[in-house]
């Protein structure tokens, strides 16, 4: 029995064991090379590359799993992608071209302003007497009434030229009685008793008798309204506004001391750029916004000034009208005064004469409750009619000659006196031609 050779023993397990050296290698750098080239093979046929993961030494071989590769997007797709993004496109260019219309009308064309403000008429109330001003009976910003006595002058003067002027009437009455019977005993005398010239000088001195009783009357009529005035009283219903008066100051016949605010006499003023004005109508119905208040006060375009200065027509050497030689390239709309009529007031909303207001004119057709949308796609709609056909301004307006006569005010007067017989003055002095006269 033979013994194995060693060296057939050592060579049989190291030819199954060792394997080929170059094939190792190539395997380490297939393995190594096999990530970069998946990609890139995958790149080159517009696949998804595959994820091949890297074997470590000592680590468990895992399968690999190919995923399927992505079609290419077929000409239906294709199709309604580019009709997407033209119809994208369209939209897009129809919205920013309705956004510029609705700019250019807000701002351009549409008849609304923030240049407005809340006006009012002020009564300036003078004394029309003099003197030393004793009692106040109001304070500032109090609320008073049309004849309400604002304050009170002393009227002690005014009382004793009142009771002179009483006196002297009733003896210019007595005088007239007494030349008016010598007058009339002299025109039953006979002409043995009495001549012509006589009776002619009676009548004259009863004539002259008459006249100063008139004078007389009037001056008792004076002197009754001037103590009347004494009592200074509100002409209008309104509110006492920077009172600085006090008890103890001398009041000036005709010099203004106290303000009255007229709250009858409201009203808006919008200075509209003249590009706006041919949208602006008498009658249409116009809402004002104030500063800090939400609810707009609602009105009526009452009118429209006929006319601004015109810095040119200013006269200058020899009367000749100073022209600016300046001509601006980019000429600024000339702002025209619309004066607007308060017809509601919402509640908590104060009427101050000087607050700013945002006025928008919605024409004389516009509901007051459309809604904002809808009166925004009206105007939107008018004004692109204005655009293409050019602006329009509707007939009648703003009529050329105004017709309509205003309301006027008037402030009660003292009429005078009218003139009292003698005999009611002082009756029973001059009685019947044969009666003796009585004796008071």
């Amino acid at each position: 029995m033979h013994s194995p050779d060693p060296s057939s023993h050592d060579r049989t397990p190291s030819d199954v064991v060792e394997p080929n050296p170059g094939a190792a290698e190539r395997s380490s750098l297939h393995v190594a090379s096999s990530p970069q080239t998946g990609a890139a093979d995958a790149a080159s046929e517009g696949r998804s590359p595959i994820a091949v993961p890297i074997e470590r030494p000592g680590a468990d071989p895992t399968p690999t799993l190919e995923a399927p590769l992505s079609k290419r997007p077929g000409r239906m797709a294709r199709f309604t992608r580019a009709t997407l993004e033209t119809a994208a496109t369209v939209l897009i260019l129809a919205l920013a071209a309705l956004a510029a219309v609705v700019i250019w009308d807000y701002y351009i064309t549409a008849p609304w302003t923030r240049d407005g403000s809340v006006r009012v008429q002020v009564a300036s109330i003078a004394p029309q007497v003099s003197g030393q001003i004793t009692e106040v009976r109001v304070v500032d910003n109090q609320y008073v009434r049309r004849g309400d006595v604002l304050y009170v002058i002393d009227p002690f003067d005014f009382q004793v030229a009142l009771d002179t002027a009483r006196a002297q009437l009733r003896e210019k009455a007595a005088d007239l009685q007494v030349k008016r019977m010598q007058a009339e005993r002299r025109q039953h005398l006979s002409d043995l008793a009495t001549t012509p010239e006589e009776q002619q000088q009676y009548v004259g001195n009863a004539t002259q008798a008459e006249g100063s009783f008139d004078a007389a009357q009037q001056q008792v009529a004076q002197a009754d309204i001037n103590l009347q005035r004494t009592q200074v009283r509100a002409p209008v219903n309104g509110y006492v506004t920077n009172l600085l008066m006090r008890v103890g100051d001398y009041a000036h016949a005709g010099a203004t001391d106290i303000s009255v605010i007229d709250v009858d006499s409201y009203w808006i003023d919008g200075y509209f750029e003249e590009t706006k004005m041919a949208h602006i109508c008498i009658g249409d119905r116009a809402e004002a916004q104030l500063m800090g208040y939400s609810d707009p006060i609602v009105g009526r375009v009452q009118s429209v000034t006929r006319g601004v200065s015109v810095s040119n027509a200013a006269p200058s050497t020899q009367g000749l009208p100073n022209v600016d030689p300046v001509y601006t390239w980019v000429r600024l709309a000339q702002r025209v005064p619309v004066r607007i009529r308060i017809t509601s007031v919402p509640v908590g909303v104060p009427l101050v004469s000087g607050m700013t207001a945002t006025i928008t004119i919605r024409g004389a057709e516009a509901p007051p409750t459309s809604s904002w949308l809808r009166q925004r796609f009206a105007s939107v709609a008018d004004r692109l009619g204005d655009f293409v056909h050019g602006w329009r301004p509707s007939p009648g307006c703003v009529p050329l000659i105004s017709n309509e006569d205003g309301a006027t005010v008037t402030l009660p007067t003292p009429k005078p006196v009218s003139p009292l017989n003698p005999a009611q003055i002082t009756p029973g002095l001059a009685p019947e031609m044969n009666k003796s006269p009585l004796r008071p």
